[in-house]
């Protein structure tokens, strides 16, 4: 790879869906020049190995210091990715810095503690379809949108419970999330802006938990020590915090999302689930692969030169990871990997990522996602798209990979 050449691929900020762009990429290599938005040189690595084997180099860093761009005023300042290499929190941090931020969530989202969830998900659950039934009722043609009434507030619920985020709050973190990570078509000022309002709210909960610690990870956090005695700094604090809530519902909406377009388009793999021939875990697996929640996420950086994938991603790159992409390559899922198939033998994806950065709320979001599509199927067995799945208006967004609406009938 070049610094910077004419073929290289100018990222259309505004996204859509996936998959054709995917395909026409990868048929011309593991990795691909991009020219990301604000018309800086970046890469995006494609083809399945050559993701696994890059999310796990020992000189690819996550730390925005190894992007010299960012420093010596190559990027401008107005940079609308910047939010991106900027966050503090694990997902930026190396070594054993990451581990120390990591250590202190991860104690929250083990396996035993994420099944002690399970009835409060349940009673979520059940309470959200009876608005999503009255919604459908209430509507002259019958008609609801799923991600407003239900795969947008269920993953928004359980992880503001575990924050200890008031109610009051939801919607509009919503919408600043959305804005800083989702919409890649928004101003740079439109996302500094939210970018602020969002570390202001994330501050004054922090505040409102300091002055009444709860059983919540808020709580935890502020009150949590590593063997040296350091408490996570104020920056830290906030950008796990920003980090637990966007990652935490933005990815399993998109997921929940997916799952249910791709069951209403391919009836013979429902009915498969029905008979008990695949189960629900299948089917979070099979979506995570054929349409993953996120596309291309930034950021990673080589700290040399790398070769991967047969090229060569020099030093300083700032490379985006492509889940969408891996996870229909033929050359790890055979010729059918562009189908939706609950029988594949291997339906092993990397869309919570690979190594020690593998998401760390991963357990949560599949519990969230199959306890969401069984009891959502089995109260409404003939729901099916009020849209055709081709007619849907897709997020705006190279980063997430979903539609912005989902109107469905209950049947």
């Amino acid at each position: 790879m070049s610094s910077h050449t004419a073929d290289a691929h100018v990222i259309d900020p505004a996204g859509g869906c996936p998959h054709a762009l995917n395909a026409r990429l990868r048929s011309r290599g593991a990795v691909a020049e991009v020219v990301l938005p604000g018309g800086v040189p970046g890469a995006v690595v494609l083809g399945h190995d050559a993701l696994k084997e890059f999310l796990a180099h020992p000189d690819v860093a996550k730390d925005a210091r190894h992007f010299p761009g960012l420093h010596d005023g190559s990027v401008p300042r107005d940079w609308p990715l910047r939010v991106f290499a900027n966050a503090q929190g694990m997902h930026t941090a190396d070594a054993a810095d990451h581990r120390r931020l990591r250590s202190l969530v991860g104690n929250a989202f083990t396996a035993r503690q994420v099944e002690r969830l399970r009835p409060r998900i349940e009673e979520l659950t059940a309470g959200l379809l009876d608005d999503l039934a009255a919604a459908a009722a209430s509507s002259p043609d019958g008609v609801a949108d799923l991600r407003t009434h239900f795969a947008l507030p269920l993953p928004m619920s359980v992880i503001c419970e575990l924050l200890g985020v008031d109610e009051e709050h939801r919607g509009r973190l919503h919408h600043l999330s959305n804005t800083v990570i989702v919409s890649t078509d928004t101003t740079p000022a439109e996302v500094m802006a939210a970018v602020r309002e969002l570390v202001e709210l994330m501050g004054a909960i922090a505040a409102a938990r300091r002055a009444a610690p709860g059983d919540d990870l808020t709580s935890a956090l502020i009150a949590a020590r590593d063997g040296d005695g350091d408490r996570l700094s104020e920056a830290e604090l906030i950008g796990t915090m920003r980090l637990m809530l966007v990652a935490g519902h933005e990815t399993t909406l998109n997921l929940i999302s997916n799952a249910v377009r791709a069951l209403c388009t391919h009836r013979d793999q429902l009915a498969l689930v029905r008979e008990g021939k695949a189960s629900w875990s299948d089917v979070v697996d099979e979506t995570l692969r054929w349409d993953g929640p996120v596309s291309w996420f930034p950021f990673r950086y080589p700290t040399r030169d790398v070769t991967v994938g047969g090229s060569v991603i020099p030093r300083g790159t700032p490379v985006l990871a492509g889940y969408t992409a891996a996870g229909r390559d033929e050359a790890a899922y055979g010729p059918g990997a562009d189908r939706f198939d609950l029988t594949r033998e291997n339906s092993r994806n990397l869309s919570f990522g690979h190594g020690a950065h593998y998401c760390v709320g991963a357990p949560l979001a599949r519990l969230e996602a199959c306890i969401a599509l069984e009891r959502l199927f089995d109260r409404f067995p003939d729901l099916d798209l009020a849209v055709p799945d081709a007619e849907l208006p897709y997020q705006r967004s190279f980063i997430g990979n979903s539609v912005q609406t989902l109107p469905i009938r209950l049947g």
